[in-house]
Order: structure tokens, then sequence, then C-alpha cells
């Protein structure tokens, strides 16, 4: 229900509706104000249906949604009981009734609008045979139903050009290019022609050039013929090795098994299949068959009116009433007997069911494991194109981890010594150049020294000297030295990582501790997060209200503001005006003349003897025109009287058409019978 309300909410806050609501706003939605939004999503889908409810009854409102509702094909959830407790929902706006039709509504919008479009002129009118006997009726309703057939068929074919992508606009824009395209392949065509008609043996040349553009379209054919032999091969070769591992598979497993095991998974296998082609199929076929026969003969119907809705309603209240009589009857019986078939028919229908549910389910897992054993078997074929090897199962894929797993331990260790060594071999780097860089200036001092006292190159050779000795003494100890240096490594690694597990382990402590804290701290963390969520929403909808007053306060306020001003404006308005009219009246009764000329109401004066003087002008040339449209006013008169008498008896005689029509329903209509009937605010009873 909740994710029933928030699509209800997010449609209702998009275009075209804007309604700006959050779940709490539209929860606390009165009912009037409910029936007021369901009739706006239905004016959406229908304008017809644009209509203020408090103009209209709740009868009148009601009948007017459940009209466009069975127009629209919805069905309410429930029994066909349920109608009559549908219908008062609607009528009093109860949210489980209005909730369901609004979600329904705008989930199909568009097509709900395709559909009331179409029933404005699909909806057939019934005309009743006594009419059509008149010869005017019935060619008129031969027209209507041609039509109706026409607009069927117009419909459809825009409904395919609208479905099929093209536009009138690219269409006229692809012919224009290929008409331009067409008339510059004939200016070159024509061109060539000049051209090769100069050339010797032209003809010879036309048709070995035209046999070659033939050679090339079939050797293109066979490449394709060949590209399509070898896709061919591509998937039997597939479909080889596929039934080459569902064979190598069943002989193993028939290698391990039994034939005690064998049966019986035969056995299970029958029944199972047995019970899927004796019980449940046939149910399926069974009631697949009866709602083809009922959708049938929904299409085989004409489109239903009012008055056959109101037949079918009663029918179904009179057939509830039965039932109703004949569970009371049964219930005053109170027979034991029936009691404890009943129980027996319940619990055998609780097994059915169970039973039903269980070879679904044992279905969908023949399915799945199916589609698995196809996926192994692409992937296997996959691996053997990439690699060429085989796909390890069962212990020798178990050995191959344990192998990968020793072997990823010994590369971390070996990893982690030659980090090591690079750390060092960084460090010893960096000393290297610090003292190649120190010896550099050092020799430079020396040099100059040399020059200086006169014996250059002295240095050189007593370094040249001391190296080679130094060398032959380094070789003779390193052949001494190379095991001693290793076990004294080896001994540093060991004592290394010795201490480094020391100095970890209180920091492994201290995180297992925190670890618990952090557990501790995230279930507070939830609890606190719940507390706050229902704190918010109560401050939510305490905010909701809160801006519902303020903004009906600030309303007024503008209300009263705009009032304020416009009452300032009149006032000024008034004063102008006054302030005018005292210096026309001075004005008006000065003595001088000058100022009598500047009033208002000697200029205006002045300007309409002006503006009669002109006019009296044209008048004189007007006056033919006069003369004829006097003589067209004395025959409009003249036929004035006649005209409205005709008009008078015309609808005097659609209005007898119209009672005879109405009195010819209610004559024909066998439910009137016996009943009592308002019309003009008198009681009429019909026998």
């Amino acid at each position: 229900m909740s994710d029933q309300i928030k699509f209800i909410v997010d449609s209702l806050n998009k275009e075209p509706f804007k309604k700006n609501y959050n779940l709490i706003t539209f929860d606390s939605l009165g009912p009037m104000q409910l029936l007021q939004v369901l009739n706006d999503v239905l004016a959406e889908i229908d304008p017809k249906q644009d209509v203020d409810i408090r103009e209209e009854t709740p009868e009148q409102t009601a009948k007017r949604m459940l009209s466009l509702l069975g127009i629209l094909k919805y069905k309410p959830p429930g029994n066909a009981t349920d109608m009559s407790t549908f219908r008062q929902g609607l009528v009093i706006g109860s949210k489980p009734v209005i909730y369901p039709v609004l979600h329904w509504l705008l989930q199909r919008s568009s097509e709900l609008k395709k559909r009331a479009y179409l029933a404005r002129f699909l909806i057939k009118l019934e005309v009743p045979s006594e009419f059509l006997q008149d010869e005017t009726v019935a060619d008129t309703n031969k027209q209507y139903e041609e039509l109706m057939e026409a607009f069927k068929a117009l419909h459809k074919e825009c409904e395919q050009l609208k479905t099929s992508g093209f536009s009138t606009a690219e269409i006229r824009r692809d012919i224009s290019a290929m008409e331009e395209e067409k008339d510059q392949l004939m200016k070159r065509v024509e061109r060539l022609k000049k051209r090769v008609e100069t050339v010797q043996n032209h003809q010879r040349m036309l048709k070995i050039a035209r046999q070659l553009r033939v050679e090339k379209e079939r050797e293109e054919f066979l490449a394709q013929q060949k590209q399509e032999q070898k896709n061919q091969l591509f998937h039997a070769v597939q479909r080889l090795q596929r039934v080459q591992n569902q064979l190598k598979s069943m002989r193993h497993a028939a290698a391990d098994a039994k034939p005690e095991s064998l049966m019986k998974r035969l056995e299970e296998e029958i029944k199972f299949n047995s019970y899927m082609v004796t019980e449940k199929f046939p149910k399926e076929l069974e009631s697949k068959k009866k709602e083809l026969h009922f959708l049938q003969k929904v299409v085989s119907e004409p489109a239903m009116g009012h008055s056959d809705l109101l037949e079918l309603e009663s029918k179904v209240n009179e057939v509830n009433t039965e039932i109703n009589q004949l569970i009371e009857k049964k219930m005053m019986r109170n027979e034991p007997i029936e009691g404890k078939l009943s129980l027996y028919r319940q619990q055998a229908s609780i097994i059915s069911r169970k039973k039903e549910a269980k070879a679904e389910e044992l279905q969908e897992t023949k399915e799945k494991l199916a589609s698995l054993e196809r996926e192994v078997s692409v992937k296997t074929n996959q691996t053997r194109e990439f690699d060429g090897t085989e796909v390890l199962k069962g212990d020798e894929f178990k050995r191959y981890v344990s192998k990968l797993r020793s072997k990823s331990t010994v590369f971390k260790k070996k990893h982690q010594i030659i980090a090591e060594f690079k750390a060092e071999f960084g460090l010893l780097q960096r000393t290297e150049e610090l003292l190649k860089q120190r010896q550099e200036t050092i020799q430079h001092q020396l040099r100059t020294i040399e020059e200086k006292k006169g014996i250059s190159g002295y240095s050189y050779t007593q370094e040249e000297l001391e190296r080679v000795s130094a060398l032959k003494s380094e070789v003779d100890e390193m052949k001494g030295r190379t095991l001693d240096d290793m076990s004294e490594m080896v001994k540093k690694l060991n004592s290394l990582v010795s201490e480094k597990k020391s100095a970890l382990a209180p920091v492994i402590k201290e995180l297992r501790q925190l670890r618990q804290k952090c557990q501790e701290l995230t279930q507070e963390c939830d609890e606190k997060r719940t507390q706050y969520d229902s704190c918010a929403a109560g401050l939510e909808s305490n905010r909701s209200k809160l801006e519902q007053e303020v903004r009906g306060l600030r309303e007024e306020c503008l209300q009263e503001e705009s009032k304020y001003h416009y009452t300032n404006c009149m006032i000024k308005n008034l004063e102008v005006q006054l302030r005018r009219a005292t210096d026309e009246m001075k004005a008006y009764v000065s003595s001088d003349q000058q100022e009598k000329r500047k009033a208002i109401r000697q200029v205006i004066w002045e300007q309409y003897t002006k503006n009669i003087t002109e006019q009296e002008k044209l008048g004189k040339g007007k006056n033919y025109f006069c003369n004829k449209l006097r003589e067209k006013q004395k025959a409009v008169r003249e036929s004035h009287g006649p005209n409205m008498k005709q008009a008078k008896m015309w609808r005097d005689l659609e209005q007898l058409m119209e009672c005879k029509k109405q009195c010819f329903l209610k004559q024909q209509s066998p439910a009137s019978i016996g009943q009592v009937i308002q019309e003009g605010g008198e009681d009429r009873l019909v026998l």
C-alpha cells in the first residue's frame, strides 16, 4: 500500500498535474478533496470530465465516474459482490477504494487517453427498430455505421504510420536528395559516354566491364556463402562438444551409481512427469481455455451502454441475494457430517496446493539447473578455445587450489624480502651518490694543489696502485666471506621478523577491542537513527501543518495589503479628479475670455461642433446607401413573423419526437413495471 501511495504522489507531482504533495499531505486529504483529485485525473484522460464536483450531487458524480470507468474497462478488486461496496466507497470518497483507482489510472494514462478518445466515436447509439422503419432514419443510421467503420480503418492506418517511425519531412528531404543524386549521376553518365565514344572498341570494353561486375557480385555471393558455412560448421562443432560432454557426464554418473539408485531416480522422474501430464498441465490447459472462451465472448459482444450496465447490476444483485439465502439455509441446517467433510476438503485442497507449489519449484529448479549446465558448457568451450586445456573438476581442482595457496604464501614471503632489499639498495645508492660528490670536490682541490706544486697526475697514479692492491685483497677476502655473510644475513632477517611480530601483537589486540567498540557503536547508531526517523516524521507532519497555517495567514495579509493599496489609489484618483473639477469651475466662471477658452468644456464644445459639420458633409453622400438599407430592413420585418412561427413549429416537433422516444423506451423496459417513478416533482406508479 505504501508503494502504491508513493507512486500516486510522484505521478501527481509531475506534469501535467503539479500538485506538490508529499506522503503526509496526501494522506491527510479529505473525501471531497480525494474525489476532486480523482476527477482531475479523469479530466486529464477525458476532457469532458473537467467538472467541479461541488456543483453536482454525489450521486451524479459517482454515476459519471462509474460510466467513464466502465468505458475504460476498470475492474474493481474482489468479486462481483463487492461492486455495491465499491460504488458506496466511490460516493463517500473512501481511501481504500480511490487509491487503487488512482494507481490504475496513473499507470496507464496514455493507453486510457486513447481508449477514451476512441470511445467517443465507437460507442454505437442504439436506435429502436420502430424508428428504423422510416427510410430517412434507416439511411442516416447506415451512413453512421459506414462512417464508424471508415473511422476505424483510418485510425488503424494512422497508428501504423505513427509506429513506423517515418515523418513526411524526412521522406521529402530524402526524395529531394535522391533526385539531386539521380541528376548528378545522369550528367556523369552522359559525360562518360561522350568520352568513351571517342575510344576505339568501346563496345567490347563495355561488355568486358559488365562481365567483370557480374563476376565481382558472384564473388561476394560466394564469400557470403562461405562465411555462412563456416558459421554452421562452428555451431555443429559446438553441438558435438556439448553432446560429448553430456555423454561423458552420463557415463560418469552411470559408473558411480548403483542400479537401485538409478531405479529410484527413474521412478521419481516418472512420478513427477505423470503428475505434470495428468494433473497440472490439464488444469492449466482448462483454465487457459476458459479464459480464452471468456475473452472471445467479451470481444464478440457489442459495446455496452448505460442501460445494459444497469440490467447486469440488477441481475448480479438478485444472484447475490439468492446466494446469501442459500448460505443462511445451510447454516440453519448445520449438519455435522457436512462439517467433517468440509474439514477433509480443506485439508485436501491445502495438500493439493502445496503439491502444485512444490511441482512448480521443482520445475523452476530443473530449468535453472539446465541453464547453469548450458553456461558451464559455454565457459568450458571458451576456456578450451583460449588455453587449449580442459577445466579441472572435483579433487583435481581442490589439489590445484591448495598448490596455489602454498605458492602464494611463498611468493608473498619472497616479495617482502625483495622489498626490504630494494629499500636498502635505495639507501646505499643515495649514500654512494653523496660520497661520489664529495670525492669529486676533493679530487678537484687535489688537482689544483698538484698543478701549483708542479706534480700533476701524482694522486691519480697513487690511486690506481691502491685500487689494484685493494681489488686483489678484496678478491682474496671475498672467497672467505661469502658463506659468513650469507649466514649473518639469514640471522638478521629472522631477528627482524621476530621483532616485527612482537611489535604488531599489541596493535592486533587493540584492533580487536576497537572492532568490538565499532560494532557496539554501529548498533547504537542504528537505534538513534530509528529514533531520529520517527521524530523527523512527527516534526515533518507538524511542520506541514504550520506551513499550511502560515500560508493561509500570508494570503490573508496579502489580501489586506492589496485592499489597502487599492483604497489609497482610489483616494488619490478622487483627489486628482476633485482638483481638476475645481480648476474647471474657476475657468468656466471667470470673466476673462482667454481663461474660458482654456476650459475643457469650451474645447470639447468646439471640437464636437467641428465633428458635426464634417459628419453632415459625409452624410449627404451616404443617403443613397441608407435608402437601400431601409428597404432591406423593411423586407426583414415583413418575413420575421412567418420565420419565427416556422422555427417554433420545428422545436415543437423535436420535443414531440423526444417524448415519443422516452415513452417507447419506458414501455420496452420490464424493470420499470410496478415501480414508482418521480418526474417533475410528482410520483407516478407504473402498472
